[in-house]
């Protein structure tokens, strides 16, 4: 405790952190008031029967992005999502046009293009997500005064600005306050949940008939510490390749010459594979309109069902080799490796170099694969077992690795700027190590 509270008062110390926290934590507080202002128009009392549309699925991975705002029909109802829809967009764009590849390569001023192509798209996106949301979530009774052509389109407006104001509060978090903003926005809105699950799943063990209530709650709490454990090791885990730089001598000083580390993470891909996953779900109650396909239908209908899982966890291994190879270019890591001058001791330079990082990518992304998709059916384990569904999304999934990811993130960045001023660190036995510090 005692080295908490000096931490804290080193982090007080510093002044541009200081300011950056308080900027943050101001942004934070705009964005979650925002998340309770109703669209004009909707009857903010008949709205239950929307949060409980809300709830599952796709629909209800959307409703916690947005911090529960979808499911309250607010102005910041569509959230960061198509956002990070025409991000993910614009990455696949990169593998198949040159266009985009070449910005790619082109350092801060392609980043700064792809930025606003993505903006371009999220525009595109929201005309499409704004319509399709107040005619398939919004239901008609909750309407004051109808839901005409004027009504639709006044909120689409609303949700548009709503919409590109949350990511320009993303984009002021990470310019003037911790951490990257759009991350933090999105574990802002899934912590939101925790406080009211935790409280319903303590009120209903503790209130149970049964006997033995008291120490189920203690030994699912023991579970889900392992638990997070466990999503922390995946996150953090990562294969050090070594990289020797040759010696170059520029008048009387001496350049390079210096052995230094590839981080390769475990789990490149993030959540990414589970939310893709998730969304290819839905796809099989479709069958549930003809009548001799129901019976997939009925197998896939509830998320804790065998089939479900054992379909959920092999789609989260396929898209976590094909998100890596995305995000990951071994042939681009060997190019630049052989411009700096640098080689692994052992392997050839160039298309042998890019080969050797591929075979090493392969062998790590299958272990961290199997452990994200189990990680993935946590939920429908501790449903099964009796704990609440709302306390249940917080034993694996998407929910705890966007927190613990960005958790790490931001404490990864306060712990540089307490460094940097030659402060300790968070960590009394070491330094903190996130996803990309090594």
């Amino acid at each position: 405790m005692k080295k908490f509270i000096e931490t804290i008062k080193n982090i007080y110390k510093i002044e541009e952190l200081r300011t950056r926290i308080g900027y943050t934590m101001l942004l934070i507080l705009i964005y979650r008031l925002g998340c309770y202002i109703v669209l004009p128009g909707v009857d903010p009392g008949a709205l239950a029967n929307l949060q409980d549309k809300t709830s599952e699925g796709l629909v209800g991975l959307l409703n916690m992005f947005s911090g529960g705002a979808f499911g309250n029909a607010s102005i910041f109802a569509l959230g960061v999502m198509p956002y990070i829809s025409a991000s993910i967009v614009v990455q696949l764009l990169g593998m198949f046009l040159p266009y985009f590849r070449k910005l790619q390569l082109e350092g801060e001023s392609g980043r700064r293009k792809m930025n606003q192509i993505t903006r371009y798209l999220t525009i595109l996106i929201l005309c499409i997500q704004g319509p399709a949301y107040l005619v398939g979530m919004v239901p008609d009774y909750a309407i004051v005064g109808g839901s005409g052509f004027g009504f639709k389109l006044i909120s689409t407006i609303i949700l548009m600005a709503g919409s590109m104001f949350v990511m320009w509060l993303g984009e002021r978090i990470t310019d003037r306050g911790i951490g990257n903003g759009i991350s933090i926005i999105i574990m802002i809105g899934i912590v939101a949940r925790l406080p009211y699950a935790l409280i319903a799943e303590i009120g209903q063990k503790l209130t149970t008939s049964s006997a033995g209530g008291a120490l189920f709650l203690i030994i699912e709490f023991v579970i889900w510490f392992f638990v997070l454990a466990a999503a922390i090791a995946l996150v953090q885990a990562v294969r050090r390749v070594p990289v020797q730089y040759a010696k170059r001598v520029i008048g009387n000083k001496q350049y390079g010459g210096v052995r230094q580390y590839i981080p390769l993470k475990i789990n490149a891909a993030g959540v990414m594979p589970i939310i893709f996953a998730q969304a290819l779900m839905l796809f099989p109650m479709l069958f549930g309109q003809f009548e001799a396909t129901r019976g997939i239908a009925a197998a896939f209908s509830s998320y804790t069902s065998p089939w479900y899982n054992i379909v959920f966890g092999l789609l989260v291994i396929v898209f976590t080799y094909f998100y890596t190879a995305i995000t990951v270019n071994p042939t681009m890591m060997a190019e630049d490796m052989k411009k700096n001058g640098g080689f692994i001791p052992g392997v050839k330079p160039g298309k042998k170099t890019a080969e050797y990082l591929d075979d090493i990518m392969s062998k790590v992304t299958l272990p961290g694969s199997f452990f994200l998709a189990l990680i993935a059916i946590m939920p429908a384990f501790a449903t099964v077992c009796g704990i609440n569904n709302q306390f249940a999304g917080f034993f694996g999934g998407t929910s705890l690795l966007i927190m613990v990811g960005v958790i790490l993130d931001t404490l990864q960045q306060i712990e540089s700027y307490l460094l940097m001023r030659h402060y300790d660190g968070l960590m009394k036995t070491g330094r903190l190590t996130g996803r990309s510090g090594m």
